[in-house]
C-alpha cells in the first residue's frame, strides 16, 4: 500500500467536513469556485458573465440592495455619465459608445433608458437600474453579508480565499473577484485637518451656506459639484488644491472636471468673488483665532461661530504642539503676506478629495499591494487585473483603475464593463480551457471586418489605448481576437489560448495624439490622410509585428507609447464624424497597409477580371482564388468590397512558412500615408 495514501485520505475527509461545492454549507463554511465581493455595477457585470457561463459563483453584498454607493453619492444627486438615447443608429454596439451607464448583456432592452431618459440621469435611477439588471437576469446575490476579514490559505487544490462575515461565517473560494469599489474618503493630513468637514457628511441644502465664506479642498468633480450647488447662496467659494484644475475636454480623461460642473470657472474668471488657488495641501494649516479676555463690563464676551484661517505650517510656532485651534495673529498668513489670496477667514472648510480602496479588511496573506500611481490609494495589479502579489485575486471596476489611471476610462462604468469582460475571458482560458472569443476570417475579409470594428465597436472606443483587437495572420486566413488587454500582449498566447504564427499579428488600437494642442483653437485637427500620424483626436492605429513583443520590450517602450515599436504602423486620419469609411482618406490607405502586412493583393474583382487574371497569371489574386475559382461570385454589398478595374495582382500571397517582403511596397505605402519599419512616423 502506498505510504502516502492515509495522509491523502485524511486531507480529503477534512476538506469534506469543511464545505461542499455550489454554496452548500457545512460547519459554517460555504464554498464556491468564484466569490464576487460587491454588488455594484462591476460585481453585477461579472455576475452576468459567470452566470452565462454556468459557473459556480456568489455575489456578496453588505447592504440590502445593489449599487448602494449611489444611494448617497454623488451627494448632489446628478450623474455626469451621459445617457444619449438618440444617436440615429439602431446598432446596439455603436449605441453603447454613447450610453455610459448600461451594463453588457444579451438583453437589448436591459438599458438605463428604461429607468431614466435624462442626458445626465439622477443618481437615484442607477440603483433602480442595477436592481432591475440583477433580478431580470437572475443573478445570485447574497445581501446583508458584511465581510470584515479576508485571508488566503493553501489547500491540496491550491490557494483559496476565505471571507469572514459579521456573524463569523466563512465563504471559501478558489478565485476572489473584488468589486467593492472606492468608498473610503480620501484625507489629506495637515495641521488643523480635524477642523475640516468631509464631502460624505456635509449638508446638501444650499440654505445652510447662506452668506458664508466656504473653502473647498480639491478640484475634482465632487469639489466642483459641491461648489456649484452652494455658490448661489454662499458669500464666496474658494477652491484649494495642490494642482491646477484639469479640464476633461483638454485631457480627454472623463475623471477630470466636466463641463456640467464647471460654473465656478465662470464666476472666478469673470471676477464674481469665487476663486481657485494652488498650495500643496501638506504645507498648509487650518487654524482658529479664539476670542480672549472679558468685556469692559466684566462679562464674558459673546461666543461667536468659529472662523477658520489658512496659513502655512512653517509659520506656526511649536508645530508639533499645534492642534489647529490656538493660532495667534502672528501665525496667520496675512501677517506675513498682506495680499495673500486667502487672507480672509472662512466659515467652513470642506474636504472633497475623492475616495480610496478599503485595504483594511485584508489580512497580510491576501492583501493587495498599493499602487505606484494614484497616491497609493488603489491596489497594484497586473495587466490582466490580478493582484500583483495575490494570485487568484482579481480586482474589478473603479478599484482596478490603477491600470489606466488618468489615461483611459477604466474607473467608470462605460469603461470597466469591458475590462470586466476581459477578466472573465482570462478566467475562462485559465481555469476552464476556453480560448478567448475569436472570429476566423478569410484574409480578403480582413479590411471589411476592421472597418466594421472601428466604426461600431464600443470596447476599444471607450477603453482607448487599454483594450485593442489582435489579428493573428495565418496566410490566406486570419483569426480576429477582440478587446485584448494591450499591456498583456507579451503574454497573449497563455492568456488567450491562441498561438501566433510566423506570419505575425496586427494590433488595432484607438488612441489620441500625444502632442499638446489647443483643442478649441485653429489647427486643432489634421484631416489630410497623407499626414494621418499627426492626428490629435481619437483615431484608429494599427501596429504590425512579425512576432509577439517581449516583456522587456513592453517595459522599455518609449514614454507615452501604447505598445513597443512595431515593424510597421498605420494611422487612420482623425475624422470629425468619427466615421472611418471614406474611400480615399480611410479605405485605400488601410488596404495598402494590410497588403504590406500580409504580402497579398487584397482588392476585390468582378468575375470577368478574375477570369482574365487567371489566364494571365500563375497565381491570381487571393480574392479570385477564394471566390471566382471556387465558383463564388462577388458579394452584393458593394460597401464591403472595393472594385479596382485597372491593375494586375499586387504582391503574391505568402505561402505557408514563408515571410518574404516585396521591396516595392514602401513606395506606395509612403504615398498612402502608412509608415513602415524603415521609417516610422509616429505621433509621439
Amino acid at each position: 500500500m502506498d505510504p502516502n495514501l492515509p495522509y491523502l485520505t485524511l486531507l480529503i475527509l477534512i476538506g469534506c467536513t469543511e464545505c461542499f461545492p455550489d454554496g452548500r454549507q457545512q460547519n459554517g463554511t460555504r464554498c464556491y469556485d468564484y466569490c464576487v465581493l460587491g454588488a455594484g455595477p462591476s460585481g453585477l457585470q461579472m455576475g452576468y458573465f459567470l452566470s452565462r457561463a454556468k459557473r459556480d459563483y456568489v455575489i456578496i453584498e453588505r447592504n440590502s440592495g445593489p449599487g448602494s454607493f449611489f444611494n448617497k453619492y454623488p451627494r448632489h444627486r446628478k450623474l455626469i455619465s451621459i445617457n444619449k438615447i438618440y444617436t440615429g443608429s439602431q446598432n446596439r454596439e455603436f449605441n453603447m459608445r454613447h450610453d455610459w451607464n448600461s451594463l453588457l448583456s444579451d438583453r437589448p432592452d436591459l438599458l438605463l433608458k428604461r429607468v431614466s431618459r435624462d442626458f445626465f440621469p439622477p443618481a437615484d435611477a442607477f440603483p433602480v437600474y442595477l436592481s432591475m439588471f440583477e433580478k431580470e437576469l437572475g443573478l445570485r446575490v447574497r445581501y446583508g453579508v458584511d465581510i470584515g476579514r479576508i485571508g488566503a490559505v493553501r489547500s491540496p487544490e491550491g490557494r483559496r480565499y476565505i471571507l469572514t462575515d459579521q456573524h463569523e461565517l466563512d465563504y471559501k473560494c478558489s478565485v476572489l473577484l473584488v468589486a467593492s469599489g472606492l468608498w473610503v474618503p480620501q484625507r489629506a493630513e495637515f495641521v488643523g485637518s480635524d477642523l475640516v468637514e468631509g464631502y460624505e457628511s456635509i449638508s446638501t441644502d444650499p440654505e445652510d451656506y447662506k452668506n458664508q465664506a466656504v473653502l473647498i479642498l480639491g478640484k475634482g468633480n465632487s469639489a466642483f459639484e459641491t461648489a456649484q450647488s452652494i455658490s448661489g447662496r454662499a458669500k464666496l467659494v474658494h477652491m484649494l488644491s495642490s494642482n491646477p484644475v484639469r479640464l476633461a475636454w483638454q485631457t480627454h480623461y472623463v475623471g477630470d472636471l466636466r463641463a456640467v460642473n464647471n460654473d465656478l470657472l465662470d464666476t472666478y474668471q469673470l471676477k464674481s468673488l469665487d476663486g481657485l488657488a494652488e498650495i500643496p495641501l501638506d504645507k498648509i494649516a487650518i487654524t482658529q483665532l479664539k476670542e480672549q479676555g472679558r468685556s469692559r463690563s466684566g462679562a464674558k464676551k459673546k461666543v461667536k461661530k468659529p472662523k477658520f484661517y489658512v496659513t502655512l505650517k512653517k509659520y506656526l510656532r511649536h508645530q508639533e504642539e499645534k492642534n489647529g485651534s490656538d493660532a495667534t495673529g502672528e501665525e496667520t498668513l496675512e501677517y506675513h503676506l498682506d495680499n495673500f489670496s486667502m487672507r480672509k477667514p472662512y466659515d467652513r472648510v470642506i474636504s472633497c478629495l475623492g475616495f480610496r480602496f478599503n485595504f483594511s479588511i485584508f489580512e497580510s496573506s491576501a492583501r493587495p499591494l498599493n499602487s505606484d500611481n494614484a497616491k497609493g490609494r488603489l491596489p497594484r495589479l497586473t495587466a490582466w487585473y490580478e493582484g500583483a502579489d495575490t494570485p487568484g485575486l482579481f480586482v474589478l471596476g473603479t478599484a482596478a483603475h490603477s491600470r489606466d489611471y488618468r489615461s483611459s476610462a477604466g474607473g467608470f462604468v462605460h469603461g470597466f464593463r469591458y475590462t470586466v469582460r476581459s477578466v472573465h475571458r482570462v478566467l475562462e482560458q485559465r481555469y476552464h480551457g476556453n480560448p478567448w472569443q475569436s472570429t476566423e476570417l478569410s484574409t480578403t475579409q480582413l479590411q471589411s471586418w476592421i472597418l466594421k470594428r472601428i466604426n461600431e465597436a464600443s470596447g476599444p472606443y471607450q477603453m482607448f489605448e487599454v483594450l485593442g483587437d489582435v489579428i493573428l495572420l495565418r496566410g490566406s486566413r486570419c483569426e480576429y481576437v477582440e478587446e485584448f488587454t494591450l499591456q498583456a500582449l507579451p503574454r497573449f498566447s497563455s492568456l488567450s489560448g491562441h498561438e501566433v504564427s510566423d506570419h505575425g499579428l496586427i494590433v488595432l488600437v484607438m488612441q489620441y495624439g500625444k502632442k499638446k494642442v489647443d483643442y478649441l483653437g485653429r489647427g486643432r485637427a489634421d484631416t489630410e490622410w497623407t499626414t494621418a500620424w499627426k492626428s490629435n483626436f481619437l483615431h484608429p492605429v494599427l501596429y504590425y509585428y512579425d512576432k509577439l513583443p517581449t516583456d522587456e520590450e513592453m517595459k522599455l517602450r518609449p514614454s507615452g507609447w501604447t505598445l513597443p515599436r512595431p515593424k510597421a504602423i498605420h494611422h487612420m486620419v482623425e475624422d470629425f464624424l468619427t466615421e472611418w469609411g471614406t474611400p480615399i482618406s480611410h479605405m485605400q490607405p488601410l488596404r495598402r497597409f494590410l497588403e504590406h502586412c500580409v504580402q497579398t493583393d487584397l482588392r476585390a474583382f468582378y468575375a470577368e477580371s478574375c477570369f482574365r487574371l487567371s489566364l494571365a497569371h500563375r497565381k491570381p489574386p487571393l480574392f479570385c482564388q477564394q471566390g471566382y475559382l471556387k465558383r463564388q461570385g462577388v458579394a452584393r454589398d458593394s460597401r464591403l468590397w472595393q472594385h479596382d478595374q485597372d491593375g494586375g495582382p499586387r504582391p503574391t500571397e505568402r505561402d505557408e512558412g514563408t515571410s518574404g517582403e516585396d521591396p516595392a511596397f514602401p513606395t506606395y505605402l509612403a504615398q498612402a500615408g502608412a509608415s513602415f519599419s524603415a521609417g516610422l512616423k509616429l505621433d509621439f
